[in-house]
């Protein structure tokens, strides 16, 4: 494996996207690139570039922007007496969801494989509750921050290889059971993606290894049995954790009772316009896998999480009185066998036609460039990049 310099002013809106061999979860080797004098660069030329990270609601790049006083007097109001009821039913939920997760594992030994563990395996009555009130409880959380209605449709005929038709969804819709994926693909614009797939599926995720260290969220965690990675090390445990997530996408896709897994292809967030190449680890399995698209319809703030800091995003999140979130699943996308034998041809169809569906901008760039942005934003100019690029 070695790595290449490339341009140093990638395109944000290229059709043809530069081939992207690595798994999900393989170690990236990267080598350093030379500076980009950052200074130099003007707004709109940034923009230009970076098109997918950028901001567009009326609070600015970065949420800094200068506000008119009428909302920053609406700001103010929400602070003082929104975001802390948001805040205390939030954490209430949390802890209520805990508990559950305790008493329901009490006195039981996880399931391991390796250097993973998880309590998604087990049966019975304890699992129907963990995910049922997983489930329920997710929905409250995406409720308490002011998702109040999630606008569902399911496109359901294919003609020709078109996609066509699409039937709202009231209520929760199970016929994806008919042709149980291996995995659910989904575009990532925020955090808030996770609680709609919890509310919606319950799966598993891929997390870093520390979050299973969190209080309250480290037990969660494992409920939902996620696969555990240290991304800053680069040892032969991405084999065995990319492996893992193989396994786990080939049994979701056999046996119903086994836990769905959930991937992000992109491995970053964007604005929600566009959609970044897609990494091969939810295809390697070789399994069919669900495309779901989300969006964020905004007018004030924009749910995105891509130039904004953790802290801020959250604030004028829970500041904001009415989100809104609308979710497009796709037909289970089966692959032809020159799809399987090619997991980046199955990738880069799959990226299509949720392009085309989803009516996105198809990019070529990705996180290593959304870093070099966030660095510009944030004035460092001699700040170094690292881009990645495995060879064939």
């Amino acid at each position: 494996m070695e790595s290449e310099l490339k341009d140093t002013a990638p395109k944000p809106t290229v059709m043809q996207p530069e081939s992207d061999g690595r798994p999900l979860l393989e170690p990236e080797p990267g080598t350093l690139r030379p500076q980009i004098p950052v200074s130099n660069q003007s707004i709109e030329e940034m923009e230009k570039r970076y098109a997918p990270f950028v901001r567009y609601d009326v609070y600015g790049t970065m949420g800094r922007g200068e506000l008119p006083w009428v909302e920053k007097f609406l700001l103010g109001i929400a602070v003082m007496f929104m975001v802390p009821m948001r805040v205390v039913a939030g954490i209430t939920i949390l802890v209520v969801y805990y508990v559950i997760c305790r008493v329901c594992t009490v006195f039981l030994a996880p399931n391991r494989e390796g250097e993973q563990e998880d309590y998604a395996h087990m049966g019975g009555w304890r699992r129907a509750v963990i995910v049922q009130s997983g489930r329920f409880l997710s929905r409250v959380l995406l409720f308490v921050f002011g998702f109040y209605w999630i606008c569902e449709t399911r496109r359901v005929v294919e003609v020709d290889g078109q996609v066509s038709s699409e039937v709202t969804l009231f209520d929760q819709d199970q016929s994806e059971e008919v042709e149980r994926p291996g995995a659910i693909v989904s575009n990532h614009i925020s955090y808030i993606d996770i609680l709609y797939h919890m509310s919606s599926s319950f799966p598993s995720f891929v997390a870093k290894r520390s979050v299973a260290k969190l209080p309250l969220v480290g037990l969660i965690s494992k409920c939902l049995g996620c696969v555990y990675v240290q991304r800053e090390l680069k040892t032969s445990d991405f084999k065995g954790v990319s492996a893992i997530v193989n396994e786990r996408i080939r049994e979701a896709h056999q046996n119903k009772f086994a836990p769905k897994m959930m991937l992000f292809p992109e491995g970053t967030t964007t604005n929600g316009d566009y959609l970044l190449p897609f990494k091969t680890g939810a295809f390697l399995a070789k399994t069919p896998v669900l495309p779901i698209i989300l969006r964020y319809p905004f007018q004030r703030f924009s749910p995105a999480w891509d130039s904004i800091s953790g802290v801020r995003h959250v604030i004028l999140l829970l500041c904001q009185f009415a989100n809104y979130m609308e979710v497009t699943k796709l037909p289970v996308y089966h692959p032809s066998e020159q799809e399987k034998e090619d997991p980046k041809l199955y990738a880069e169809n799959v990226r299509r036609l949720m392009a085309r569906e989803g009516n996105l901008i198809l990019s070529d760039i990705g996180l290593a460039e959304k870093r070099v942005y966030h660095a510009a934003l944030n004035g460092n100019i001699n700040m170094p990049t690292v881009l990645h690029q495995k060879d064939d």
